[in-house]
């Protein structure tokens, strides 16, 4: 695991829709490990929760056409 701060990998979510799939995907994972991560502050896990969730809808709603079932 790459050893980042929260701080940044909460900064790095503003990104997403900014960057190629490839960084996309590697912030996201980066999210996910830090989420993860019980050494790293209840705090900081629920605010890249959050932001992570909210560029999750985000993408669905861009992504997923209204004639797409699940």
């Amino acid at each position: 695991m790459i050893l980042i701060s929260p701080e940044t990998v909460y900064d790095n979510l503003r990104l997403l829709e900014q960057v190629d799939t490839a960084s996309s995907a590697f912030y996201r994972q980066m999210a996910q490990d830090v989420i993860a991560d019980q050494k790293v502050s209840l705090s900081w896990r629920q605010a890249i929760a959050d932001r992570l969730n909210r560029a999750n809808h985000l993408l669905e709603r861009l992504t997923v056409d209204n004639n797409d079932s699940y």
